[in-house]
């Protein structure tokens, strides 16, 4: 018999309705998976049982009297940068540690809205500013395949969970691909929405104009699913779209066919690891072969994204964290004089990454170096928005690699921070654009960890990206899990 835990959240609906199991065996089975999985993985912060199993209970009793909504007793995961009423909160950061929101960030509403069963928060790079959670002040998250290596970052928590079973799915955020580089580095599918299609209001912000909360599951349906219950306008958060949304799951059946799909030529060259190029190519011949027009064009600012984005990423994290100075909530340390206060609180409060991107953003920020840096950059990211509507004018779609490797070691990278950032060379443009773009897993690599395929669409576009996505899963029939495969327990 399958255990509950490896069910795809629709094969967990269907059950539900027909009553073959109920939201607390659900919740039970995910619960158990977190048992055995989290002294190897330390992915969840804070797990609610309490809470968890009142919103099943609750599912229980409304799937009784005919609730249908899609998400009504399902066990979902949330990032630890999403405000959850009543629920502990950190960012990752020690400058956090204890904070108990008194409100749900409109996302996290929306999810109870929908009947979901909020399990707990997942682990995430500290403030969601690294690329493998290895920079949690809790430790970091380890990836079920090998655990040995990292998930990915910075959402990696929401992309192991999903991975292993301890939650059927899990949302994150995507500043420069923090969702959709840990779901290719855990075989599960990560989607980033069109900027403004989720609300950000409650989502403890790193760089306001790039951040977007978007979906973690095993398949492209899920993904779906998950992004249409927390999609659409929000009066709360002025950057969010006022307008329909974007019918995302009505062409999931449609195929490929007539389709212009363009395969970007910065992102297929050098830099890219063998056997990923591999994997990439044979997606491309198998959409190809379902009907779809295959072309190779340029986006020639890309090659600048990643100088821009480092610029307007700390740039904007240095505003945004000026808010934790010990005076109003989170830690304080005592000083003498409250600049001193200040100080301590923000030296012992944030990790050595935090720092580096603060001071990084506040440089590019001061007077005399501005215009060099930060306005440079912002030209930049409107040569990129142009770069990528040309290139929608000759195609529907653009593909290319979400990774450049597989999952690599935990502390191979953390000397060296450039290399490090390297590993988002796929994902940050569509940030910089503000576009949407997914990841779906196609295959494993040569060390049997996964691949994923990135497939990225003009703003408001999900509607056909997740058509694309949706053929490539069909063409790639990816149905390996994580088997937790591991050498010794790890204690977080």
């Amino acid at each position: 018999m399958t255990d509950l835990a490896d069910l795809t959240i629709a094969q967990a609906r269907a059950g539900l309705r027909d009553g073959s199991f109920t939201s607390i065996d659900l919740l039970d089975a995910a619960q158990r998976r977190a048992a055995v999985s989290e002294p190897h993985l330390h992915a969840y912060l804070t797990i609610d049982r309490e809470g968890a199993r009142e919103a099943a209970v609750a599912a229980d009793r409304s799937i009784a009297d005919g609730d249908t909504r899609p998400l009504v007793g399902i066990p979902i995961a949330l990032k630890d940068n999403m405000v959850t009423k009543g629920v502990e909160t950190t960012a990752g950061s020690q400058i956090l540690a204890g904070w108990t929101p008194p409100y749900d960030g409109t996302a996290v509403r929306r999810l109870r809205e929908a009947g979901a069963v909020i399990v707990g928060k997942t682990n995430l790079d500290e403030f969601a500013m690294g690329s493998s959670t290895e920079n949690s002040a809790y430790g970091p998250t380890r990836n079920p395949w090998n655990t040995d290596t990292v998930p990915g970052g910075s959402s990696g928590g929401s992309a192991a969970v999903v991975a292993v079973g301890s939650a059927l799915g899990a949302f994150g955020s995507d500043t420069g691909g923090s969702i959709r580089q840990p779901a290719s580095l855990t075989g599960t599918v990560g989607a980033k929405p069109t900027y403004g299609l989720v609300s950000r209001y409650g989502l403890i912000a790193f760089a306001s104009s790039l951040d977007q909360i978007g979906p973690i599951a095993q398949t492209v349906p899920d993904a779906a699913t998950l992004l249409e219950a927390v999609a659409g306008w929000d009066p709360l958060d002025a950057t969010s779209f006022h307008g329909d949304v974007p019918a995302i799951s009505r062409s999931l059946d449609a195929g490929v066919g007539g389709l212009r799909i363009g395969v970007v030529r910065e992102l297929v060259g050098s830099g890219i690891e063998p056997d990923v190029l591999g994997a990439t190519q044979a997606t491309i011949d198998r959409l190809a072969d379902a009907g779809a027009d295959v072309v190779e064009l340029s986006v020639p600012a890309i090659e600048y994204a990643l100088s821009a984005y480092y610029l307007i990423a700390p740039a904007e994290c240095s505003s945004n964290l000026a808010r934790f100075d010990g005076v109003r909530y989170g830690l304080r340390v005592d000083g003498a004089t409250t600049e001193e206060m200040m100080a301590k609180t923000r030296a012992d409060g944030f990790g050595p990454e935090v720092i580096r991107r603060i001071l990084l953003g506040t440089y590019a920020l001061s007077a005399g170096y501005y215009d060099a840096f930060y306005g440079q950059s912002q030209r930049v990211r409107t040569l990129l928005r142009r770069d990528f509507a040309a290139a929608y004018d000759q195609v529907d779609v653009l593909v290319s690699p979400t990774s450049p490797s597989t999952a690599f070691e935990i502390g191979s990278k953390t000397a060296d921070p450039y290399t490090m950032y390297l590993s988002d060379i796929c994902t940050i443009a569509t940030n910089l654009a503000g576009d949407p773009a997914i990841s779906v897993p196609v295959g494993l690599g040569n060390d049997r960890l996964p691949i994923g395929f990135q497939i990225m669409a003009p703003a408001l576009g999900e509607e056909v990206m997740f058509r694309v996505a949706a053929e490539v899963e069909r063409g790639a029939a990816f149905v390996e899990r994580a088997q937790l495969a591991t050498s010794e327990v790890v204690t977080p």
